[in-house]
C-alpha cells in the first residue's frame, strides 16, 4: 500500500502539489476561525444561579433561598452535581452539566425550572443567571484615570456610561464593575422623634417606597382637545426625600425630614479596589462569552473603549489593569518563531551534509503543510489555540524535521546509489 501511494505520487507530481496547496489554503483559514487564547478553558460546564437578599445572615440565606434552589434544580436532564454556596446577604448555586452539552440548552432548563422553584422563595427575592462566561473568561480589565473627580462620581460613570457602551460589543458576556462607591440616599432616623410621633420603621419605608413612582391616570376631553393625567413622582434629590409625608399628627402631617436627616452616601462595601498602593481606583472587568475568540472580544474592546473615551469628561481616561492579549501574541509568536527557526537549522544542515537544495526545498515545503493540517485539527475537533495546544504544534515540529531530514537522506542516497550502479552498467557495456 505504502509503496503504491509512493508510486503514485512520483508519477503525478501535479496532484501532490495541488493537494498541498488545498491543505495549506485550508489551513490558514482554520487558523483565522480557530478561537485563540493564551489559557486553555478546562473549567465544568456550569450555570450559576445568583440571588440577592441584603441584610441577612448566611443561616437563613442558606434555609430560605440556596436549600430550596438545590432541591428544586435537581432532576434537570444531563447533571452531573448541584452546589450551594451561602454568604452574607447572597446565595450562588452552581449546576453543573455533562461536558458535551451545549450551555444555552443547559441555561434555558435551568430558567425553566427556576420560573417552578421561584414560588419557594421569600417574596421579592429573585434568582438570575449568571453571565455565559466560563472560569477563564476575565480576558480584559480597565480602571479609570480622574484627577479631581471622587470615588462615587467614577462609579457613576462606569455604571451608567462605560458599563452599557462596552456590553454592546460582540462576544462581551458581561461588564463587571468594582470600586468606588454606588451613591445612595441614606435616612437617619431620630428613634426619639418617631416614638414621639408613634412612628414605626416600616410606615417609613413603605411611604419612601409608595413616593418614589410614577403614577397613570387617564384621558380626559375638553374643548374638542385630549388630555393625559399622569403622577409624576420620582425622587430627583435630597429636598424629595425630605418632604415625603409619612402621616398625620393632629391633622398636621409629618414628613421625613421631621424624625430624622438624609443624606447622599455610598452603598456597603465588602472590599476595595486599589493600584499598586497609589490609592482606590474604579474600572471593570470584561467576561467575553463562552466560545469566543478571545483575541478578537479584546481588540473590539479596545476599539470600543477608544470611542467611548471621547465622551468622557475632561481629564478621565482609560487604563489597562490586565490584558491577555499581550500573553496570547506572545504565544503565537512563540509558535512563529520555532517554525522559522527549525526551517532555517533544517535547510543548512540538508545543505551542508547533502549539497543538494531541492532536499531542501522539500522540508520547506513539509513543515508549513504539518502546521496547517495541525490547525485543521484544532477547527474540526472545536479546540482553541492555547499555550497548550501552539505548545504540542511547536513541540511536533520537530519529531516533523527528524522524519523529513531521514526520508530526505534515504531518498537521495538511494537515488544516489541506483544512479552510479547505472552509470557503472553503462561504463561496463561500453567497454565490452
Amino acid at each position: 500500500m505504502v509503496e503504491k501511494l509512493i508510486s503514485f505520487s512520483l508519477k503525478n507530481r501535479f496532484v501532490v502539489l495541488l493537494v498541498s496547496a488545498c491543505l495549506f489554503a485550508w489551513g490558514i483559514y482554520s487558523v483565522q476561525q480557530n478561537p485563540i487564547d493564551a489559557i486553555p478553558d478546562l473549567s465544568e460546564n456550569q450555570v450559576i444561579v445568583f440571588t440577592e437578599w441584603m441584610g441577612r445572615s448566611p443561616q437563613v440565606i442558606e434555609a430560605q433561598v440556596t436549600y430550596p434552589l438545590v432541591s428544586n434544580l435537581q432532576g434537570i436532564p444531563k447533571v452531573k452535581n448541584i452546589r450551594g454556596a451561602s454568604m452574607f446577604g447572597m446565595s450562588f448555586v452552581y449546576i453543573i452539566f455533562e461536558d458535551n452539552v451545549d450551555v444555552y440548552w443547559a441555561r434555558t432548563r435551568v430558567l425553566e425550572r427556576l420560573n417552578y422553584a421561584q414560588r419557594l422563595l421569600p417574596q421579592n427575592v429573585v434568582p438570575t443567571l449568571g453571565p455565559d462566561g466560563t472560569g477563564v473568561g476575565h480576558v480584559f480589565w480597565y480602571h479609570l484615570k480622574a484627577n479631581g473627580m471622587d470615588l462615587g462620581e467614577q462609579r457613576a460613570l462606569q455604571d451608567w456610561y462605560v458599563k452599557f457602551a462596552l456590553q454592546t460589543v460582540p462576544g462581551v458576556a458581561e461588564v463587571a464593575s468594582f470600586g468606588g462607591f454606588e451613591k445612595q440616599y441614606q435616612l437617619v432616623l431620630d428613634p426619639l422623634k418617631m416614638q414621639y410621633y408613634n412612628i414605626s420603621m416600616m410606615e417609613v419605608m413603605n411611604a419612601v417606597k409608595a413616593n418614589n413612582n410614577d403614577v397613570g391616570g387617564r384621558k380626559f376631553e375638553m374643548s374638542n382637545m385630549s388630555y393625559i393625567v399622569r403622577g409624576l413622582g420620582y425622587i430627583k434629590n435630597i429636598k424629595d426625600v425630605e418632604d415625603i409625608a409619612i402621616k398625620n399628627y393632629n391633622s398636621v402631617p409629618v414628613k421625613v425630614k421631621d424624625i430624622g436627616s438624609i443624606q447622599m452616601g455610598g452603598d456597603l462595601r465588602l472590599g476595595i479596589f486599589d493600584e499598586n498602593g497609589t490609592g482606590e481606583v474604579v474600572g471593570g472587568i470584561v467576561v467575553m462569552r463562552y466560545g469566543e475568540n478571545a483575541d478578537k472580544v479584546i481588540k473590539a474592546v479596545k476599539e470600543k473603549m477608544k470611542e467611548v473615551e471621547k465622551g468622557l469628561p475632561e481629564g478621565v481616561t482609560f487604563k489597562t489593569s490586565y490584558d491577555r492579549s499581550e500573553l496570547i501574541e506572545k504565544a503565537i509568536a512563540s509558535v512563529k518563531g520555532t517554525l522559522i527557526e527549525e526551517m532555517i537549522v533544517v535547510s543548512i544542515v540538508i545543505l551542508l551534509f547533502l549539497f543538494h537544495w531541492r532536499s531542501a526545498l522539500i522540508i520547506l515545503i513539509q513543515l508549513p503543510i504539518s502546521v496547517a493540517i495541525g490547525f485543521i485539527l484544532l477547527e474540526a475537533f472545536g479546540i482553541s489555540s492555547n499555550i497548550m495546544s501552539l505548545t504540542g504544534i511547536a513541540l511536533a515540529i520537530g519529531v516533523v524535521v527528524d522524519d523529513g531530514i531521514v526520508m530526505v537522506e534515504n531518498a537521495y542516497r538511494t537515488i544516489s546509489e541506483k544512479q552510479e550502479e547505472m552509470e557503472s552498467n553503462q561504463n561496463n557495456s561500453e567497454i565490452k
